[in-house]
């Protein structure tokens, strides 16, 4: 019976909550001449916090073309915006820069969900080794993190020295597919020397302290540093760990992120129209760097905590994430041509 009578109260306050809203914003517009797409985009910045204002407001509206128009095709944006300015009896002649921003917005929020359907699609997409495609990829992470280290043969040892499980990274791939190959090759290609650097330290650990000073989007080369330079740092033990095994849990953390959709707010703040592979791939390389330093300043006793830092950084990165105003990759920065959207 409580149960039944919490739940009874909570459907009423539902029900109540929604008419007043609706109310509200009757009253809103009749004082203001503005519908509330009109006052999100004449009152709220490009951006996170604007492309999230208009896409809540699209599909809680009670109009079924509007809550539609969230998923329509990228081809079929145009047309859905002269539909909505239609229902919504706004005169785009009057109103010219309200289409433009809603256009915008539109494509970012359909952008983000077909981009979650492209990252799917990679994950669910096994590592075949019969595929000359992924055989090509493979050799190119190898020579992009170890180019003075010719690999001897394709079933080998030597792809633990960049942190596979065993002689045959295939095996490793199983949980996020080609989701992980194309992440860690993109990485070991555009950030080079930054990949490079992070798989020297997994390796040889006790350099790594040195990271917690490096800025990803300043970084310098650690090998200018002489051998006695090194010596005075007096550095702390620190626990190394498998490079490509870590950079495929990476991939999942990112994967996460992107399918909660919390990575909305940074996808929104970096990407002016639709947010593309390209972006995610970016934001993996930021996310290995930044976790490198921070396993570094937590400092665990050993490998097995890696679950815990793990998670931490997790939640870290979501708090994050909570700002609308948070790019995590500030010199990914959206194109001048966002400001007069």
């Amino acid at each position: 019976a409580s149960s039944f009578a919490r739940m009874f109260v909570q459907v009423c306050l539902y029900f109540y909550c929604k008419c007043l809203w609706r109310c509200l914003k009757f009253v809103v517009r009749k004082l203001t001449g503005q519908c509330e797409l009109q006052r999100i985009c004449y009152n709220t910045k490009p951006g996170a916090a604007r492309t999230m204002k208009i896409e809540a407001s699209l599909k809680g509206s009670k109009s079924k073309r509007l809550q539609t128009s969230v998923n329509v095709h990228p081809d079929a944006i145009e047309k859905t915006i002269d539909d909505i300015m239609e229902l919504k009896r706004i005169n785009p002649d009057i109103n010219p820069q309200l289409g433009v921003s809603l256009q915008a917005c539109l494509l970012q929020i359909v952008g983000y969900r077909n981009l979650i359907a492209e990252v799917e699609k990679l994950r669910r997409e096994p590592y075949d080794s019969e595929n000359p495609q992924h055989e090509e990829m493979l050799l190119k992470l190898w020579k992009c993190l170890k180019p003075n280290s010719p690999l001897k043969a394709r079933i080998s040892k030597q792809w633990c020295e960049i942190g596979f499980q065993g002689d045959d990274p295939k095996t490793d791939f199983r949980g996020m597919g080609l989701l992980g190959l194309y992440n860690l090759v993109y990485f070991a290609e555009w950030d080079t020397e930054i990949a490079q650097q992070v798989l020297t330290d997994s390796l040889h650990p006790k350099y790594s302290n040195a990271w917690q000073y490096l800025d990803y989007n300043d970084f310098f080369s650690l090998s200018q540093l002489s051998k006695a330079e090194w010596e005075k740092k007096k550095f702390d033990k620190a626990i190394g760990y498998s490079f490509a095994i870590v950079g495929i849990n990476i991939t999942d953390l990112a994967y996460n992120l992107l399918m909660s959709g919390a990575l909305k707010t940074h996808f929104y703040n970096v990407a002016p129209e639709a947010p593309t592979l390209t972006h995610f791939q970016q934001t993996f390389c930021y996310l290995m760097h930044e976790f490198h330093k921070f396993w570094i300043d937590e400092d665990p006793m050993d490998i097995m905590e890696f679950n815990r830092v793990r998670e931490k950084f997790y939640k870290r990165i979501l708090r994050q994430l909570q700002n609308p105003e948070m790019a995590l990759c500030p010199h990914f920065a959206a194109s001048e041509s966002l400001i007069n959207m």
